[in-house]
C-alpha cells in the first residue's frame, strides 16, 4: 500500500521540477519561439531554481522539414549554446527524442554537448527501438528517461510487461505520461504504485507528465508527488499541446523548498506569456474536455478549436459515434 512521502509542510530533497515550456509549448507553434523568448525562459529557470529545462526536441532534419518547423524541434548543438553558453549553472538542460524521428548517430557524446539529459518518448509498440535509443544515450554519458505515451489505452498486463523491460535498461527515470489528459487522481494513485514498485526495486526514479484536458494536470501531479514520484513536469502558464500541462506557477506555489523562487516566474509571465496569449491559443476548453472524458487523442479537439467550431453537441456526437 502506498505511503505518503513527507507532508504539506516538509521539503523533499528528491523532488526535481522539470520545465517543458519550449518542448511541449512548441507543439502549439511548430517550435517557432524567438531566441529572446527562449533565453528569457532559460534565465528565469536559473533564477527560479528550476532543476531541468527541456529546450526542445532533437528530431533529425532528414525526417522533418526545417522550413516548416523552428530550430527548437531539432536542437542543434550550436543553437542550444547560443542560448545557454557553457551553462555554468545548477540548471540541467534536456532534450526529447521521439522514436522514429531521432537518429542516434546524430547525437554527440555528452562530453561534447551542453545537454545533460535526453528523454525518450515512445508508444508501447515502439519499446524495442526506444530501449535501443536509451542504451545509446546512456553509453554516451547522458541521463535518460523513458516516457511511455498513451498508457490510458493499454491493457494492464501489456503495461506491466513493458515496465519490466524498461526496468532492466539503464534508464534513470520512468515517466507516467497522461498523454490524453484523461486520468483522474485515483487512477494516477494506482499508476504511481505500479511504477514505483517497478522503479524502486532497481534504483530508478519515477516522473509525472500531466495534460490538462479535464483541468486535473495540477491535481494529478500533486497526487503522484505526495506518494513518491520525484520528477514533476511543468510549463509556464500551462503552455503546451492542446489543453496544456501543469502550470509551473501552481506547483512552485505549493512546494515549500526555499530553493525555488516565485518572483522570476511571475516576471516571465507578465513580460512574455501575456503577449504570447494574443498570438497562440492553448488551455482547457470544451472540445478538450470531451476528448479527455472519452480517453481519446485530442487531435480532433485541436482541429475544432483551430476552426473556432463551437458546435459542441455535434462534436460530442461525432466523437462518440467514431469511437463507439
Amino acid at each position: 500500500m502506498l505511503q505518503k512521502e513527507g507532508s504539506i509542510l516538509s521539503v523533499r530533497e528528491d523532488l526535481r521540477v522539470f520545465d517543458c515550456t519550449i518542448r511541449d509549448g512548441g507543439l502549439v507553434n511548430n517550435y517557432h519561439f524567438s531566441d529572446e523568448f527562449v533565453k528569457a525562459l532559460y534565465d528565469m529557470c536559473v533564477s527560479a531554481g528550476i532543476d531541468y529545462m527541456e529546450i526542445g526536441k532533437n528530431v533529425s532534419p532528414t525526417v522533418m522539414s526545417e522550413e516548416e518547423y523552428g530550430k527548437w524541434n531539432f536542437c542543434k548543438e550550436e543553437d542550444i549554446r547560443s542560448i545557454v553558453g557553457e551553462n555554468n549553472t545548477k540548471l540541467k538542460i534536456a532534450t526529447m527524442a521521439d522514436v522514429g524521428r531521432t537518429i542516434k548517430e546524430e547525437i554527440p557524446p555528452a562530453d561534447e554537448s551542453v545537454v545533460d539529459m535526453i528523454r525518450v518518448a515512445t508508444y508501447i509498440h515502439q519499446i524495442p527501438e526506444a530501449l535501443e535509443l536509451i542504451e545509446d544515450f546512456h553509453a554516451k554519458g547522458y541521463e535518460t528517461t523513458c516516457n511511455i505515451m498513451a498508457i490510458s489505452k493499454s491493457f494492464d498486463n501489456e503495461l506491466d510487461e513493458v515496465l519490466a523491460q524498461v526496468a532492466k535498461s539503464n534508464v534513470d527515470v520512468i515517466y507516467i505520461a497522461d498523454s490524453f489528459g484523461s486520468f483522474y487522481p485515483e487512477q494516477i494513485n494506482k499508476l504511481t504504485d505500479k511504477y514505483l514498485d517497478v522503479a524502486k526495486s532497481v534504483g530508478k526514479k519515477v516522473g509525472i507528465h500531466a495534460h490538462n484536458n479535464l483541468s486535473l494536470a495540477y491535481a494529478n501531479t500533486l497526487e503522484a508527488m505526495v506518494y513518491g514520484t520525484s520528477y514533476l513536469d511543468v510549463t509556464v502558464s500551462g503552455l503546451g499541446r492542446g489543453a496544456g500541462n501543469c502550470a509551473m506557477e501552481l506547483l512552485l506555489g505549493f512546494l515549500k523548498n526555499p530553493k525555488y523562487k516565485y518572483t522570476p516566474v511571475l516576471k516571465f509571465i507578465q513580460d512574455y506569456i501575456v503577449p504570447l496569449e494574443k498570438e497562440l491559443d492553448w488551455g482547457c476548453s470544451v472540445p478538450y474536455i470531451i476528448s479527455g472524458h472519452l480517453n481519446e487523442h485530442p487531435r480532433a479537439a485541436m482541429k475544432a478549436r483551430d476552426n473556432n467550431d463551437t458546435n459542441y453537441v455535434e462534436f460530442y456526437n461525432k466523437m462518440t459515434e467514431e469511437y463507439s
